[in-house]
């Protein structure tokens, strides 16, 4: 019976996040893969993420197995996180290793291994505390890794305030102009946490003993191999989707927002659409639209003519605008507050995708076969809009006014290029070679299942023949 319990030891594994919904749907998604492996795997998230959940819904267990635990980042669970970020990671950075500390000495399951997101960086000292090594899930693509690791260690020329306008050209990776880096390595940026979060990362890699990313070998092999030749090694274990978008069996989701599918009639109408007909607007879980952004885009939609499903998060607590440009429109398209992305992309009535081009909306968009109309606004959009456009050649750039809004003609414009003009077949090609891509990178036997693999035999033999 010992024996037993030693040998599951070294299969317990602790992955740790911050509540925020991009950082926990791939580390949720990368805890299913690793309990399809044999592990027995934890999730521990601060405990803000308690705010949105339903009385009836399960707090223990989510998705294949994984437990659900919840640490204290040092505020209360109502406090308006959204309002001062900042401050709110601050706090998180100085209870929540005391707090996780805690929770890891007091826990009857000892773990062999902690799995961190990027912006929970301490966890790597809380893995060193107990005796366990660290591994970084890294939830951006392995480009983004690449620049903030040589910008952190001032290893390259970056934009300057006295030199804002720099070319940037970095191992493994295209040109690129300042407006299409990350917007935490310029200048202008101004949020101070970011940069102390990515400096102390990116400035102390060595405590990190593997890097899994949010990626695959087949879309981005040059700079994942120029990160590996450099002697850092980067894992792709991507891509990190919804499971039913490269053909496996769909597992629950940690939804922070509570939503629910069934009182949505997404599906239903897009049913009665034709083929490739839609063009569906999203910009993600975190970025609200203004008034006047919603103005602009509904004056494009109008214009061209096409149906489109378009997803409009209101404020938290608020309902959507009654606005005459949308009343203009309604017939045209189908306006929700949420969206099933994972159906809609899938839809075959789904022509392109118009995507502020978070990396977990641009994966699921290219494992799909969705050419993409991106629009980036900060962190690592403009970055994965150059890729999208330049590298992978899957879709155009939306470009701004002087007023940093969508122009309603620019928005007319790229719909056409994408679903009529003469680069539209290269679009949809290219976009359906990568979706075959990434099916075949996590089918079993392909390049990110056996790195998955790799690291799981190689944790639990580094767990197994620890020193004593």
């Amino acid at each position: 019976m010992d024996s037993i319990c030693i040998q599951n030891q070294h299969k317990n594994v602790l992955l740790v996040t911050l509540a925020a919904q991009g950082h926990v749907n791939p580390i949720l998604r990368l805890g299913n893969l690793l309990v399809s492996k044999g592990l027995h795997v934890t999730l521990a998230i601060n405990h803000y993420a308690l705010k949105h959940r339903s009385p009836t819904t399960n707090t223990t267990t989510v998705g294949g197995g994984i437990h659900l635990e919840f640490f204290s980042d040092g505020l209360p669970i109502d406090y308006n996180r959204k309002a001062d970020i900042d401050y709110y990671l601050d706090s998180l950075s100085k209870f929540g290793p005391v707090n996780l500390l805690a929770f890891i000495r007091s826990h009857p399951r000892k773990f062999a291994c902690i799995i961190n997101t990027p912006f929970v960086p301490w966890a790597a000292d809380v893995a060193a505390a107990v005796g366990v090594p660290t591994a970084m899930l890294w939830i951006q693509p392995c480009s983004l890794y690449q620049i903030y690791y040589r910008y952190y260690n001032m290893l390259d020329e970056f934009p300057t305030e006295s030199n804002p306008n720099v070319s940037v050209k970095l191992p493994g990776l295209p040109v690129f102009g300042a407006e299409e880096l990350p917007s935490f390595v310029l200048p202008t940026n101004t949020f101070r946490s970011f940069y102390n979060i990515l400096k102390e990362l990116f400035t102390n890699t060595c405590k990190v003993k593997w890097v899994l990313g949010n990626s695959f070998m087949e879309l981005e092999k040059d700079v994942i191999m120029s990160v590996n030749d450099d002697g850092r090694v980067f894992l792709p274990v991507g891509p990190l989707v919804p499971a039913a978008l490269i053909g496996k069996e769909e597992e629950v989701d940690f939804d922070l927002f509570g939503s629910d599918v069934k009182s949505n009639n997404c599906l239903e109408w897009l049913n009665i659409q034709k083929p490739s007909s839609v063009v569906y607007i999203s910009f993600g879980s975190i970025l609200n639209l203004s008034n006047k952004e919603i103005e602009s885009i509904a004056v494009g939609l109008k214009n061209i003519k096409r149906p489109f499903l378009w997803v409009i998060r209101p404020p938290e607590n608020q309902e959507l605008p009654e606005l005459g440009c949308l009343e203009e429109i309604k017939e045209q398209g189908l306006i929700v507050k949420w969206s099933p992305q994972t159906i809609v992309l899938s839809h075959p009535s789904v022509g392109c995708f118009l995507s502020h081009c978070g990396w977990n909306s641009l994966l699921e968009s290219l494992a799909a076969g969705v050419p993409v109309i991106a629009c980036p606004q900060w962190t690592d959009q403009p970055t994965n809009c150059k890729l999208v456009t330049d590298v992978w050649v899957v879709g155009v750039k939306l470009k701004k006014s002087s007023e940093g809004l969508v122009n309603g003609e620019e928005l007319g414009r790229c719909v056409e290029v994408i679903m009529s003009g003469p680069k539209s077949e290269e679009f949809k090609k290219n976009a359906a070679e990568l979706k075959t891509a990434a099916r075949e990178a996590l089918a079993d036997g392909g390049s990110s299942d056996k790195n998955i693999q790799m690291f799981v035999n190689e944790m639990i033999s580094s767990s197994i023949f620890k020193p004593k």
